[in-house]
C-alpha cells in the first residue's frame, strides 16, 4: 500500500474515512476556486451584469457538464468495487473500457452542447443585456469539456485505489494558476468574462496533466496494456449502466436548477447576481458533506467487492453523525456572517444583492441536517451498485423544481426560489432512508448477525 493510498479495507473505518475524506475536502474547496474567484473577480472588476452573465448560463453549464461528469463518477465506483476484488487483470480491463468510453461521451457532449446552448439560453428568458456575455463565456468551457471530463476520469481512478492525495495536490497547483491567469486575462488584458473561462479551461488542463504523469511514473499496476481493451459484455454494461445511472441523477437535478432558473432569470439581474453568489456560498459551506459522501461511496465500493457489509454500515452511520454535527455549526454561523460573505463576493453595496443572498443561505444551511444524510444514503446507495434507487431520489428533486416553478414561485417570489431546495430535501432523504435500510445487502449484515471486526 503507497504512502499516498488510504487502506479502506481494513483497520479503523473511522479514521480511514476521515484520512480519505480530508484531501477530498481541500480538493472540492480548490474545485470550487474555479468557479468562485471568476465570480470575485468579475463581480469586483466588471460589474454585476457581467456577474449575472456567468449566473445566467451556470445552471446550463451543469446539466450539459454534469452528465458527463456523473459517467465518469459512475464508472469510478466499479473501478473501486474491482480494485476491493484484488483482481489486477480485471482492474486494468476496468481502467480500459473507462477510457474508451469516456472518449465517446466527451465527443457526443460537445457536439450536443454546441447545439443546444444558444437554443437555451433562449428558452430561458435570459435578459438581452447578457445574452450574449453568458453565451461567450460557458461556449469556451463547453468546447473544452472533455478537458474537465479527463481530470476527472484521471483523479477519479486515483481516489477508486484510496489515493485522495495526489489529486488534491495537482488541483492545488492549477488552482492557483487559475487565479494568476484570471487576474492577468480580465484586468490586465481587459479580455471580460471570456478571460475568466479561458483561465479555467487552462487550469483544468494542467490538473488533467499532472494527474496522468503521476498515474505513468507511481501507478503503473493502472495503466492498461493492448490486451485490455478487448471487449467484454458484461464488464461495460456494468460500467456503461452505473455512468448513465449516476449520470443521468446529476442531469435530471441540473434539469430541474435549469427549469427554475427561468423563474429567476425574470426578476431581473440584481436578482441573478444575488442569487449566484449565494450559490457559491452554498457550494463552499456543503463541501464537508459532498467530501464525506464522495469518499463514503469508494469506501462502500471497495469493501462491497470484498464482502464487508458491516464495515458499511458502520461507516454509514459514522458519516451521518459527522454530517449533523457540522449542520448545526454551519448553520448557526450563517446566521451572523452571510451579508459580509456576500458583500465580499459581489462587490455589491446594492441591498436586492446583499439581502435576498443572505436568507437564501441562511434558510438553506438550517436544512442541512437531512442534506448531509440525504448525501451519505445516495452515494452508499452508489457504491453498492444500486442503479435505479438513487435516480428515484433526483427525480424527486427534478419533480419538485418544476413544481415550484410554475405553481409556487410565481406567487411568492424569491422566497419561492429559497424554499424550493430545502422542501425538497425533505422529501428526498426520506426515500433514500427507507431505500438504504431495506436493501437487502445492507439487512444481511444487521448487528444481528454480529460479523467478526476488522478492528473498528
Amino acid at each position: 500500500m503507497r504512502k499516498t493510498q488510504v487502506n479502506l479495507l481494513e483497520g479503523s473505518i473511522i479514521k480511514s474515512m476521515i484520512l480519505f475524506a480530508i484531501p477530498f475536502l481541500i480538493s472540492n474547496i480548490f474545485q470550487q476556486l474555479y468557479n468562485t474567484v471568476d465570480t470575485i473577480i468579475v463581480g469586483h472588476s466588471l460589474g454585476e451584469v457581467s456577474l449575472a452573465a456567468i449566473g445566467a448560463s451556470a445552471p446550463i453549464y451543469d446539466l450539459l457538464v454534469g452528465l458527463a461528469l456523473g459517467i465518469g463518477s459512475g464508472m469510478g465506483i466499479v473501478i473501486g468495487r474491482n480494485y476491493g476484488s484484488r483482481d489486477e487483470n480485471l482492474l486494468k480491463r476496468t481502467i480500459a473500457a473507462t477510457l474508451v468510453i469516456s472518449v465517446i461521451v466527451a465527443l457526443l457532449f460537445t457536439i450536443l452542447s454546441l447545439l443546444l446552448l444558444m437554443p437555451l439560453l433562449k428558452l430561458l428568458n435570459t435578459p438581452a443585456e447578457i445574452l450574449d456575455e453568458a453565451y461567450s463565456y460557458i461556449v469556451i468551457i463547453i468546447l473544452f469539456m472533455s478537458v474537465s471530463l479527463a481530470y476527472n476520469i484521471f483523479s477519479g481512478t486515483l481516489r477508486a485505489i484510496g489515493n485522495s492525495l495526489m489529486p488534491l495536490i495537482f488541483l492545488a497547483i492549477s488552482s492557483v494558476i487559475n487565479i494568476l491567469l484570471d487576474l492577468l486575462f480580465i484586468r490586465v488584458f481587459h479580455m471580460g468574462v471570456q478571460g475568466a473561462a479561458i483561465a479555467t479551461v487552462i487550469s483544468q488542463a494542467i490538473s488533467a496533466l499532472l494527474c496522468l504523469l503521476y498515474i505513468y511514473k507511481e501507478c503503473k499496476f493502472l495503466i492498461p496494456a493492448r490486451k485490455h481493451f478487448t471487449f467484454q459484455k458484461d464488464l461495460y454494461e456494468d460500467l456503461v449502466g452505473q455512468g448513465v445511472s449516476m449520470g443521468l441523477m446529476g442531469s435530471l437535478v441540473s434539469m430541474g436548477s435549469v427549469i427554475m432558473q427561468h423563474a429567476i432569470n425574470s426578476m431581473g439581474y440584481l436578482f441573478i447576481a444575488g442569487h449566484i453568489a449565494a450559490k457559491k456560498l452554498f457550494f463552499f459551506t456543503v463541501m464537508p458533506l459532498v467530501a464525506l459522501c464522495t469518499s463514503l461511496s469508494t469506501f462502500v465500493a471497495q469493501n462491497k467487492g470484498a464482502n464487508q457489509g458491516f464495515r458499511i454500515r458502520k461507516a454509514v452511520r459514522y458519516s451521518n453523525i459527522i454530517s449533523i454535527s457540522w449542520a448545526v455549526f454551519v448553520a448557526a454561523a450563517a446566521l451572523f456572517i452571510a451579508p459580509y460573505l456576500m458583500k465580499l463576493l459581489t462587490g455589491s453595496e446594492e441591498a436586492t444583492v446583499i439581502n435576498y443572498g443572505s436568507t437564501y443561505i441562511r434558510i438553506q444551511t438550517a436544512f442541512y441536517v437531512v442534506l448531509g444524510p440525504l448525501f451519505n444514503f445516495r452515494h452508499s446507495l452508489q457504491g453498492l451498485g444500486k442503479k435505479i434507487l438513487p435516480l428515484i431520489s433526483s427525480t424527486i428533486e427534478m419533480v419538485g423544481k418544476i413544481i415550484f416553478t410554475f405553481f409556487i414561485i410565481p406567487y411568492t417570489g424569491y422566497m419561492g426560489v429559497i424554499l424550493c431546495e430545502p422542501v425538497i430535501w425533505s422529501f428526498m432523504f426520506l426515500q433514500l432512508l427507507i431505500a438504504f435500510y431495506k436493501e437487502p445487502y445492507i439487512k444481511e449484515h444487521s448487528p444481528k448477525k454480529k460479523p467478526q471486526s476488522l478492528g473498528a
